[in-house]
């Protein structure tokens, strides 16, 4: 499963330009703690969190000063992940950072958010429903293969195939497939095929 399965493409996200206090009213309204800040090719230009707010109370209350657009109060560095990178990774990615969300990116721009809610509620769905998608729709109803040929266990969102397939891009697709699905944490793929259709005839190790 990639973080592209998962992000949340409905960003809510502000320019350089915005004021500061529309920023806040949209954070309340749509219940975030940061909004990332963005030019009209949705580039990242930064982000303004609830950290930055609470800093900017601070020299209010200092100085008297108060900032009055997002360019001079958004924090230019950014963290960020892109779309083709493994959830599990992505997961690492955050836990080391110690950050609850990360703006998702692909060609250099924006195209998501990917929080740790996000990541939680893919990794709760139960390990029988994923076994019998990937058994009932991907085996037989997208490669058409006998199901029974194939051995398929699902622990603690972990896929393992073990078996023997029809050819080596059908044990590479169902892989590929079975990362895609909702609650998949790894795949561990055991496969063997009968023919190397990428290249030549290779036997079946039993």
């Amino acid at each position: 499963m990639h973080v592209r399965d998962l992000m949340t493409t409905d960003v809510v996200a502000v320019g350089q330009t915005t004021s500061v206090r529309d920023a806040a009213r949209m954070m309340f309204r749509y219940r975030v703690s940061g909004l990332p800040v963005v030019d009209s090719d949705d580039h990242v230009l930064g982000i303004i969190t609830e950290g930055d707010f609470l800093a900017l109370e601070v020299e209010r209350s200092e100085s008297g000063i108060v900032p009055e657009l997002v360019r001079d109060v958004m924090s230019h560095s950014v963290l960020s992940v892109p779309a083709d990178l493994e959830v599990l990774e992505a997961a690492r990615f955050m836990q080391s950072h110690d950050v609850k969300r990360v703006v998702v990116v692909e060609d250099a721009k924006m195209v998501g958010v990917l929080s740790r809610f996000d990541i939680v509620a893919a990794f709760t769905r139960p390990d029988d429903l994923i076994e019998d998608e990937i058994r009932e729709d991907l085996i037989r109803r997208v490669l058409f293969v006998d199901p029974a040929t194939v051995d398929v266990s699902v622990a603690n969102g972990i896929v393992r195939f073990v078996g023997s397939i029809g050819t080596r891009t059908e044990a590479r697709l169902v892989e590929e497939l079975a990362r895609r699905l909702d609650g998949v944490v790894d795949v561990q793929n055991d496969l063997t095929w009968r023919l190397d259709d990428t290249g030549g005839v290779e036997p079946v190790s039993d």
